[in-house]
């Protein structure tokens, strides 16, 4: 470094970079654990939303004690999702209706009432062929000339 004589009266010889400064930073208070829960078992397709199931959902609400802020949180759906619910303006899916089972201790879901197997003892019904239809339109023919002879 290039300096005049003045400031170099004022200096030494050895120059030391200063040492940074340690700048504290406020402690932060440790975050609680976050215990996880047993997660409600995966719906199967065989089952069907029961009918009274905005009842369901209700009763075990309010016999749990919980809004409908609290369960919101607590399942992780909006309010206005429960409150469509209950009023049954929406029906809940498989996965929203395990949800609400598991934490109201509800049973929403119920094993298909009627399986949906296609029945094999109904006769095939057949359409008419031309063929038919013109042999039906002969004897009707034929009749008819007979009856005026």
């Amino acid at each position: 470094m290039i300096v005049c004589g003045n400031c170099v009266k004022l200096s030494s010889a050895s120059w030391k970079l200063p040492s940074p400064q340690r700048v504290k930073r406020p402690v932060r208070p440790s975050l609680p654990k976050i215990v996880m829960k047993k997660q409600p078992p995966e719906p199967t397709e065989e089952l069907e939303l029961v009918g009274d199931f905005r009842l369901r959902v209700k009763r075990g609400r309010e016999k749990l004690g919980l809004s409908h802020k609290d369960l919101g949180r607590k399942i992780g759906e909006k309010v206005s999702l429960l409150r469509k619910i209950e009023s049954g303006k929406m029906t809940p899916d498989h996965k929203l209706a395990s949800k609400l089972e598991y934490t109201l201790r509800v049973k929403l879901l119920a094993p298909l009432s009627e399986p949906k197997v296609p029945s094999t003892h109904l006769p095939q019904l057949r359409k008419v062929t031309l063929g038919e239809v013109a042999h039906v339109k002969k004897k009707t023919e034929v009749t008819k000339e007979r009856e005026q002879a």
